[in-house]
């Protein structure tokens, strides 16, 4: 089953997104955004960006 993503108003009014997946794990999350359209965005911006993402690792 493919993942999904939820599009949500939180408690202080702010739209967010969080990636699902088929098993219901919620796998990433956004950030606050002001409106529905600018949440809708960022989650175009991770379909079209994750798949070529470079993984890196950061040492704390």
């Amino acid at each position: 089953m493919a993942g999904t993503f939820e599009v949500f108003q939180d408690k202080g009014g702010d739209y967010r997104f969080r990636l699902k997946a088929g098993n219901g794990e919620v796998i990433a999350t956004g950030q606050g955004y002001s409106s529905k359209a600018s949440a809708l965005g960022g989650i175009d911006s991770v379909r079209r960006n994750a798949a070529d993402a470079e993984v890196v690792e950061v040492e704390s």
